[in-house]
């Protein structure tokens, strides 16, 4: 399994995305379509309409990495949204990853330190169910 900084963010690509694209054509659509930076360092995911295939597009500032996957059987419960992207954690990448159905799960709030100023903050954005 993919390893990142914490400060890594990941974000899905919402719907289908033709999976023949590859290096410059994903990060066309990451910069067209989601309105992002694809030379952020953080992680895009796509997947196919038929939800069997996944690629993950970044970058690491030496270059482009694409990692691919295909499902041998059954499909990945990729989230809907009304937005053309999802930003998830790097642990909810890795539940989407095993089969985990998001939709079914939600993260209790906790409570997070500031790394700068060692506040204490509520986790909101990962407080609500799903």
């Amino acid at each position: 399994m993919l390893s990142f900084l914490s400060n890594t963010r990941v974000y899905l690509a919402a719907g289908a995305t033709d999976l023949r694209k590859s290096f410059d054509t994903l990060a066309g659509v990451v910069r067209e379509s989601l309105r992002l930076d694809p030379l952020s360092g953080h992680l895009f995911v796509f997947t196919n309409s038929r939800k069997n295939r996944i690629k993950i597009l970044f970058w690491d500032n030496t270059g482009w990495w694409l990692c691919a996957k295909r499902l041998e059987a059954g499909t990945l419960a990729w989230p809907a949204s009304p937005t053309p992207s999802i930003e998830l954690s790097s642990e909810e990448l890795t539940l989407l990853l095993s089969g985990i159905d998001l939709s079914k799960t939600h993260r209790r709030p906790w409570l997070h330190r500031g790394a700068q100023n060692g506040s204490a903050q509520r986790d909101e954005k990962h407080s609500k169910p799903r």
